[in-house]
């Protein structure tokens, strides 16, 4: 299913602009391997990633509060985003099964950014007591919307991709979705909680809605910049032959579902997902409850959020600049993906231990290091290695499997995850003893790792995971 595509992107290359400069010029070549070619396309991609995650990064402290706000709640909450992302993946497989993709993707965010407009006029219209209720639906809208913007992005890039470029070209891409990153819990910081010498900036928090919503449409014109580039490929190729641009994915609803349960690789990709939330799942009930306690203020705590975010994508950045392409092609996909759990078993260990030392002082520290370090290793290391994972599957995987994955699957270990945690709170065990019973979760992670990383090897050399899906 990949032919295509490649074969649209090589017809690309040869329509590289006279007087251009030559890729082996380009700062992307030197830090990057960016090919020849390649650079135009590279760097749409990026802006893209770079306007959705700026978008989603201005709303996320106001989520990530809200969870220290209403803390008692949230494992009733992440039920309700698990049910709603349920239902959201089998409406996305019916409008990926009939629309073409340069269709489908605006009109998935052209969705979400008209319910942020939604959004922000309740804030304005609804009376006190109801912006309580506002919060929660804010949340779980939120907690729906990151994962689907996301998923659709990675969704795009799979398909425009071989396995061998996306080694070298998921870390430039990335880039961009960490600057936005940047700019996002940049934009929420400086304007909930300015310094003192622009104190005049400072605006409510609804008016951030506003610039996300602009972000979110600037990416659909990123997506179809791209989908425009395809299409030129293909007619440069085949002349009146559609692209995949143009092309719905086609075949049933639930086929993507169904797929995911007849192929060991796309089940070995959920276990590692699940051991990946369910400890994030643990971590984030450990920082609402410690960010409870350390301040009082809300518009302090958003501001608190913003700026952890902002440490995040700075040394996620970094990473992804100097370390990830690299560590990538030399050490290959499994052992990428290994990294994360030793972080994460390293890290619950830690903080189970300053828990449990007596009169210890540091305790929000501690979380912050952690949360620091794993969250940049994810989206430095793990999240595009296991990215390249889904470059080696079938079209309606790439989109229906891959979709439900992201969304449902994920999901559905974070309502998981917070039932565990509430039960074990509930039979009298403390942060420390959480924090402690999280960490071993990290070791079949690792072995999911290397498995994974073998099998996708194996794929990407023969070209073809036909016999596990039985397509």
């Amino acid at each position: 299913m990949q032919s295509g595509s490649r074969m649209d992107r090589q017809a690309d290359d040869k329509r590289e602009r006279p007087g251009r400069a030559n890729a082996a010029d380009h700062p992307l070549r030197a830090l990057f391997n960016v090919r020849e070619g390649e650079i135009g396309p590279t760097l749409w991609s990026a802006a893209y990633f770079f306007c959705l995650l700026a978008s989603y990064y201005i709303l996320r402290p106001l989520r990530d509060e809200i969870s220290s706000a209403d803390r008692g709640n949230l494992q009733i909450l992440w039920t309700y985003v698990f049910v709603i992302m349920l239902i959201a993946s089998i409406g996305y497989a019916a409008i990926v099964a009939r629309l073409p993709r340069r269709r489908f993707i605006p009109l998935v965010y052209r969705f979400f950014a008209v319910n942020i407009l939604v959004f922000f006029a309740l804030i304005h219209l609804l009376p006190d007591a109801g912006l309580v209720w506002l919060d929660r639906v804010f949340y779980v809208w939120l907690s729906v919307f990151n994962l689907f913007v996301v998923s659709v992005f990675w969704q795009f890039m799979a398909e425009r991709h071989t396995s061998e470029q996306a080694k070298r070209l998921f870390a430039p891409i990335a880039v961009g979705g960490t600057l936005g990153g940047i700019v996002g819990a940049g934009i929420t910081t400086l304007l909930l909680d300015p310094p003192q010498f622009i104190a005049f900036i400072k605006v409510e928090h609804a008016t951030l809605l506003l610039i996300s919503a602009v972000l979110l449409e600037a990416a659909c014109l990123c997506a179809a910049r791209l989908n425009r580039l395809d299409r030129r490929g293909a007619q440069a190729r085949t002349g009146d032959q559609p692209s995949l641009a143009d092309q719905p994915v086609t075949g049933t609803v639930l086929e993507g579902l169904v797929v995911v349960f007849k192929s060991p690789y796309l089940l070995a990709i959920c276990a590692y997902l699940v051991c990946y939330t369910l400890t994030a799942t643990f971590l984030y009930f450990q920082q609402a409850d410690i960010l409870r306690d350390a301040f009082d203020n809300r518009d302090v705590r958003r501001a608190f959020y913003a700026r952890i975010d902002l440490i995040v994508n700075t040394l996620t950045i970094i990473l992804q600049c100097f370390v990830t392409g690299r560590l990538m092609s030399k050490l290959g996909v499994g052992l990428t993906l290994v990294l994360l759990p030793i972080i994460t078993a390293v890290g619950f260990l830690c903080l189970g231990t300053a828990h449990v030392i007596p009169g210890f002082a540091g305790i929000l520290w501690v979380l912050v290091a952690f949360q620091v370090f794993r969250r940049a290793g994810n989206y430095a290391l793990a999240k595009p290695a296991r990215e390249v994972l889904f470059t080696v599957v079938s079209r309606q995987e790439k989109y229906k499997s891959k979709a439900f994955i992201d969304t449902a699957v994920y999901r559905g270990s974070d309502m998981t995850g917070g039932w565990i945690d509430t039960g074990l709170r509930a039979v009298g065990l403390g942060l420390g003893a959480v924090a402690f019973a999280a960490a071993p979760i990290a070791v079949v992670w690792m072995m999911l790792a290397l498995f994974l990383g073998r099998r996708q090897a194996q794929l990407a050399e023969s070209g073809t995971v036909r016999e596990e899906t039985g397509s």
